[in-house]
């Protein structure tokens, strides 16, 4: 591959992201339509997208797609002009050409953009006719432009009938600011037919003095278009107005408009008047313009014959294409300006794209970097030098600020992916023949971009489940009191560095006995254990767990609640469920921020480190007296001013062996379900975390979150409190089960 083509395929590469974004912007004008109507703005918007997407897609030589964008655009050129009013089946027909248009972007991603897939043709055409009767024009062969016949004769009309004539000038900056009119000139083929171009170069001025960045190139171009106007013309080079001199005339234009543009053009250069016109002769114009002769040649004592005329002409045009040499020098010397406008550059150069790949990198060696800070502390504190613990601690002042700096970078807002179920309310909610109002607070809540990919899934199988099991159609609303219009919310927030996510109804909730008898019928739980309402509600995350009565296309096989839950907790996340029947179903998840670097807690138990993620840690205290009563149990509960907490000893849990020191402390942490006290052996303070995965084998571990290495090299463990909990709770329920069955067998029994 040749340095072009790789710069052509970063810059293909480049359009295609862009793409992706003016896509979800033009569906989101379209729901927006469908809300307002009369937004003249938002139908601006999406007229705006849908034409960058065709203009820049036409630089790429992407005909396809710019031969279907072009109809929507057209339809929705007739909407901004008040001529097609805007109806939900308006609506829909769009929403399918934008998806449309995203198979035909596919199909340039994925290099078959020469070879169009004929199925993929067929549904272009046939949306594209769907468009075209909006219009009034339901035949695709009276869109198409009628063929131009031969030039007009000598004497015919000057404009040529049906032939647009265009003088395009480009500005010394254009080539710099990467504007290459023979894209646009291509692009042209979309309107019409290229009947006639000529190619200007009068203007490049000798070598010496030659710039090789500016661009002195013109055009004179003949288009014949049956359906072309002048409106559609300029929008053609409309990124490059600034960067261009641009004078279109209509077809039938009088001379008169020729001999201004004449004028415009060459001034009163007689041999430039003159090359102009022959241009013009060859391309069929017949007009009957004269070259005005310059004063050097009307003097009637200048004795000068033909070959001494044309000699003459021909110094008078070097001279006048050999720029001063100050001139020359002052152009490469000044700064890079953008000509007849300002310079448009200036909000993109704010922004600059990065690989994926190239930030994970950063954010591993920031990682790595952490804990060769922590290894320089540990090395000051056993040297005892002053100075050198001074410089440590700014170092790892330092590098606290290029973690949070770094990570920052990852950080993005929820509010993008919460727009897209936008479409997904919408679409599924009339498939099932109900009114959902889709309701999107706290968007612009962060969190790392790999999450906000994650959580992608989960949140649509959410979502689908409660437009179908949960919300009630509008005639059960309207039997139980509530607006025949449902209301589905997400919501987003931080709260104690981690991110909440909400998926809220309020359709019928969740039916306790149906799922417990489901679950009893399936022998996930025995009929007489006794269970609450939120241990009942987490059974519908077992896997192959539903209480449908038949399968839909939407749900009933009982596969979409096991996925949410599997990919939220390889998320470090939680779900929660608080549903009250016939009022509506909260689907709570509370993930942490970022996967790649955290600040934590360090504790030891025995000789082992324990990392507790420091946003759930509330404070230190000593060992309360009743944990300290019976060193084999593995939890209970102690009263801390005033409030019962249940607490874990760690070293139980993990069945550390030798003996336990004669003053122990207690960790308090706080958990979804309340604060738990963590009984531990040592607290050594804060310590920055880099998360490292475990092996597949240690994966199932539970209390385990994954592992990170210390300063001085040791390995230490990273807590998951509420699995801990969790799994030391079940632990101690069943240790007190085979206590009580021991407890129960007669004398003498086996």
């Amino acid at each position: 591959m040749t340095e072009d083509d790789e710069i052509l395929a970063a810059a293909r590469a480049g359009f295609l992201e862009e793409a992706d974004e003016l896509l979800r912007q033009f569906e989101q004008c379209l729901l927006g339509l469908e809300a307002d109507p009369g937004d003249s703005e938002v139908i601006n918007a999406a007229f705006r997208a849908a034409h960058t997407i065709k203009g820049t897609a036409g630089l790429f030589g992407c005909d396809a797609v710019v031969s279907f964008t072009h109809e929507v655009e057209t339809l929705l050129e007739a909407v901004r002009a008040g001529e097609l009013a805007v109806c939900e089946a308006l609506i829909a027909a769009l929403l399918q050409s934008r998806d449309q248009m995203e198979r035909l972007l596919d199909e340039v991603r994925a290099g078959r953009a020469e070879t169009p897939d004929p199925e993929l043709d067929a549904i272009s055409r046939r949306l594209g006719a769907e468009l075209r009767t909006w219009l009034g024009a339901p035949s695709a062969d009276a869109q198409e432009p009628t063929p131009a016949g031969p030039a007009p004769a000598a004497g015919g009309q000057p404009g040529g009938a049906g032939c647009w004539h265009i003088s395009l000038r480009q500005r010394p900056d254009a080539l710099r600011n990467g504007l290459d009119a023979l894209s646009f000139i291509r692009y042209l083929d979309t309107l019409g037919r290229v009947e006639h171009i000529a190619t200007l170069d009068e203007r490049i001025p000798r070598l010496e003095v030659l710039d090789a960045e500016d661009c002195h190139l013109g055009f004179e171009i003949r288009l014949s278009s049956a359906k072309a106007d002048r409106q559609s013309i300029e929008q053609v080079f409309e990124f490059m107005l600034d960067d261009c001199d641009l004078t279109v005339l209509e077809p039938g234009a009088p001379p008169a408009r020729f001999d201004q543009l004449l004028g415009q053009r060459c001034g009163d250069d007689a041999q430039a008047r003159a090359n102009l016109l022959a241009v013009w002769e060859a391309q069929g114009l017949a007009l009957p313009m004269r070259v005005q002769p310059t004063p050097a040649a009307a003097d009637p004592t200048a004795d000068v014959g033909a070959q001494g005329a044309a000699a003459a002409v021909q110094a008078a045009q070097i001279e006048r294409r050999q720029a001063p040499p100050a001139e020359a020098e002052r152009r490469r010397n000044e700064p890079e300006r953008r000509s007849g406008g300002k310079d448009r550059r200036g909000d993109d150069a704010r922004f600059l794209r990065v690989s994926a790949d190239k930030l994970d990198r950063l954010i591993d060696l920031i990682g790595e970097l952490v804990i060769a800070s922590s290894g320089a502390q540990l090395v000051a504190q056993r040297e005892s030098s002053p100075a050198f613990m001074e410089a440590a601690l700014r170092i790892h002042d330092l590098v606290q600020e290029a973690r949070d700096g770094a990570l920052s970078l990852r950080m993005v807002p929820i509010g993008e992916t919460f727009a897209r179920f936008q479409r997904v309310v919408r679409d599924v909610s009339k498939g099932l023949g109900k009114d959902v109002e889709l309701e999107i607070t706290g968007g612009d809540t962060e969190m790392d971009k790999s999450m906000v990919e994650a959580i992608a899934d989960p949140l649509m199988h959410l979502v689908r489940n409660s437009l179908d099991h949960g919300i009630e159609s509008a005639d059960d609303r309207a039997c139980s009191g509530k607006p025949a219009r449902g209301r589905l919310a997400l919501n987003a927030y931080h709260e104690s560095g981690l991110i909440v996510i909400e998926v809220s109804d309020d359709g019928r909730g969740l039916a306790r006995e149906r799922i417990l008898a489901k679950a009893i019928e399936r022998g996930l739980v025995g009929a007489d254990q006794p269970m609450s309402d939120a241990e009942v509600h987490q059974l519908i995350f077992a896997p192959g767990f539903s209480t449908a009565e038949k399968v839909t296309d939407l749900s009933g096989r009982g596969v979409g609640m096991d996925v949410v839950k599997r990919n939220i907790d390889a998320l470090r996340g939680q779900i929660h469920i608080a549903s009250q029947i016939g009022v509506g179903t909260t689907m709570q998840i509370r993930l942490p921020l970022t996967l790649a670097i955290i600040d934590g807690f360090l504790t030891t138990v025995g000789e082992v480190h324990y990392v507790v993620p420091l946003e759930g840690v509330v404070e230190c205290i000593e060992t309360p007296p009743a944990c300290r009563e019976g060193d084999s149990r593995l939890s209970g509960c102690f009263d801390l001013r005033g409030e019962v907490l249940p607490f874990v000893d760690l070293r139980q849990c993990f069945r550390q062996g030798g003996d336990a020191p004669a003053r122990r402390s207690m960790l308090l942490v706080r958990t979804p379900n309340g604060k738990v006290g963590l009984l531990v052996d040592r607290l050594l303070g804060e310590h920055q975390t880099v998360l490292k995965p475990l092996g597949r084998v240690f994966q199932q571990l539970p209390g385990i979150a994954g592992s990170t290495v210390l300063g001085s090299g040791e390995v230490a463990l990273v807590l998951d409190i509420p699995s801990l909990v969790a799994h030391a709770t079940l632990t101690q329920a069943t240790q007190a089960t085979q206590a009580v069955q021991v407890t129960l067998v007669p004398a003498g029994g086996h």
